[in-house]
């Protein structure tokens, strides 16, 4: 996907006009710029008159969807689009209604303790739909669900084997077909976000947080079992978000209680840590969520969830990747204990960041969305800034088809034996 702004699109519709109605090629510096919130071009609505002896002028290009929908939300909107907050409880409550029509949050995370059953879960995700309903923009409905010992599924839904375990029986076709049932198990329930696979290569025996969550230690293998798994969860329209950039597997400190600190080089990470990642956006991975690592051979001040070196200066512009990037929970240690969560959440966007997720504590996530809200007030981020992530968020819910309309309730069974059948593809194997 390109950076789009929408001076670029006005700019387009323009130049295509002008050539229409006869009008030479413009030289020299082009005239100033509008504002980036500026609306596309519209154009002019009598019939063109046709000259004899001349073709006659092309039509315009039909608008484009998103665009229109960017131009339709207030900075307000803009800014709710940035973050995914988590709530209390397993239903709705004022707190999170607040949160959708105040806040206008781009959508939720829910933990295992949101989730009591399978009636339980869908009738809360429903009326989180439902609140949002007069939105202009539909909720992302999320969830760390990757099989093992990170399980968010309710009873009596089997669980999938742990990244390890599949890394081990080292068969592609078994690993796509784990994806598809997790997709599946996600859809049927109504989520249509998974913050999975994980991309992290286990490289320090003394990781306390990765593990056995990650495919292996080889980076070859966690490459090819983790795009496996990714196009597995997203071939059942379920976005599939790769993490944690740039490498979480060579930490000794979980970063959920402090900021873990990497000594490589940027050649050492190309060489390992990145290939897995470097793949995934050759293969235009839905989102990338970014670690609260501290790598000082690149940056000495910024873990990489708030360093522009890091994700507009390694994973954009290096890697060239220009999808949706998301930070790991602001509200953990390797954050809160070192930063105010309003500053930081302005730097990562600053620095690139699309999605702020802040999973805990509505007075973080409020303080967050006010300091959003003021930075774009004075400045500090710039409406051409937030629109860029915007657009980037809006693409990705349009690819999905994102819509507010509430999910059946399903049969437990059902998605058992989804999961029966992929599971039985090793042993065919």
């Amino acid at each position: 996907m390109k950076n789009i702004s929408l001076f670029s699109i006005s700019m387009l519709v323009m130049t295509t006009l002008l050539a229409g109605c006869g009008h030479p090629p413009q030289t020299g510096n082009p005239s100033p710029s509008p504002s980036p919130s500026a609306s596309a071009a519209v154009p002019p609505t009598t019939e063109p008159v046709e000259t004899p002896g001349k073709s006659p002028s092309p039509s315009p290009s039909p608008s484009d969807p998103v665009i229109d929908q960017l131009a339709s939300l207030t900075v307000n909107e803009k800014i709710g689009q940035l973050v995914i907050v988590g709530l209390e409880g397993t239903a709705m409550t004022a707190q999170t209604k607040t949160m959708i029509e105040k806040y206008h949050v781009g959508g939720f995370i829910l933990y295992k303790d949101n989730i009591a059953d399978v009636p339980q879960t869908i009738s809360l995700l429903n009326a989180l739909k439902k609140a949002n309903s007069a939105s202009r923009a539909p909720l992302w409905l999320s969830v760390d669900q990757e099989g093992g010992k990170v399980n968010r599924m309710p009873d009596p839904i089997m669980n999938t084997p742990e990244a390890q375990q599949i890394g081990k029986a080292n068969d592609r076709s078994y690993t796509q077909q784990i994806g598809e049932a997790i997709g599946e198990e996600l859809l049927a329930l109504g989520f249509n976000m998974d913050f999975a696979p994980v991309l992290d290569i286990n490289s320090n025996p003394d990781n306390p947080v990765i593990g056995s969550r990650s495919f292996g230690s080889d980076a070859q293998k966690v490459t090819v079992h983790g795009l496996e798994m990714m196009e597995g969860i997203r071939s059942k329209q379920v976005a599939a978000v790769v993490k944690h950039f740039p490498g979480h597997g060579d930490t000794s400190v979980d970063s959920h209680l402090e900021l873990p600190v990497v000594h490589k080089s940027l050649s050492e990470l190309q060489s390992f840590e990145l290939q897995p990642f470097k793949e995934a956006v050759g293969q235009e991975a839905d989102a990338i969520m970014i670690a609260h690592l501290l790598l000082p051979h690149i940056d000495k001040t910024y873990p990489a969830s708030l360093s522009k070196e890091l994700i507009t200066g390694l994973l954009r512009d290096s890697l060239g990747y220009d999808g949706v990037v998301m930070t790991d929970d602001m509200t953990m240690g390797g954050i809160v204990k070192n930063f105010s969560i309003g500053n930081a959440a302005v730097r990562s966007v600053q620095a690139g960041s699309d999605i702020l997720l802040i999973g805990h504590d509505p007075k973080l996530q409020i303080a967050v969305l006010n300091a959003l809200r003021k930075a774009v007030e004075d400045q500090t981020i710039t409406e051409e800034r937030l629109d860029q992530s915007v657009l980037r968020i809006l693409r990705l819910k349009a690819k999905y088809g994102l819509k507010d309309s509430p999910a059946e309730q399903t049969d437990p069974a059902a998605i058992n034996r989804i999961i029966e059948e992929a599971l039985q593809t090793k042993t065919k194997s």
